[in-house]
């Protein structure tokens, strides 16, 4: 079968550095089985990020309506607000997945050591949007991203790149 003639060449796709965020979590709340899986609140507590262009904190109260379908994946389902160190406000989303192999499900659900796992061992990845109406980042309101997410003592963290 011949290529289709109108596919094009469009480039590779390039990112650059966004920020490093950390959010640190409250104890989780297990909603239940439902008819898509398990669903699990991981409640924002806090936490940090630091970029180049942008700094500042996670505020508490958002975080990821997670759902762990029957074969082990995590679908992510995440609301966070930002405040950057000059107080604009940025509405943060994303979804993603989460993958770990079979063989590292039962030190993933130690809450003591899991963070200690190599993140090269599992697949998490994100794709955040923003959404501000503070002037200096209107910039965000225009953009994706995509996220490279791992665990950290306390939370969960993720390096965000821009996508150019």
């Amino acid at each position: 079968m011949a290529p289709d003639p109108r596919v094009k060449s469009v480039g590779e796709i390039e990112t650059a550095p966004l920020f490093d965020i950390v959010v640190d979590l409250n104890p989780r709340l297990n909603i239940g089985a439902g008819p898509f899986g398990q669903r699990i609140l991981f409640g924002a507590a806090g936490g940090s990020f630091e970029g180049p262009k942008l700094h500042g904190e996670v505020l508490p109260g958002g975080g990821d309506w997670a759902l762990f379908r029957p074969d082990g994946a995590m679908m992510l389902d995440v609301r966070l607000t930002l405040r950057t160190h000059d107080g604009a406000l940025i509405h943060m989303t994303y979804g993603g997945r989460w993958v770990t192999p079979p063989d590292l499900r039962a030190r993933m659900a130690d809450p003591e050591g899991r963070h200690q796992i190599d993140p090269a061992r599992y697949y998490f990845r994100t794709n955040p949007l923003f959404e501000t109406g503070t002037p200096a980042y209107a910039w965000l309101n225009d953009i994706v991203s995509v996220g490279s997410g791992y665990l950290v003592e306390g939370g969960i963290a993720y390096r965000v790149s821009q996508v150019l």
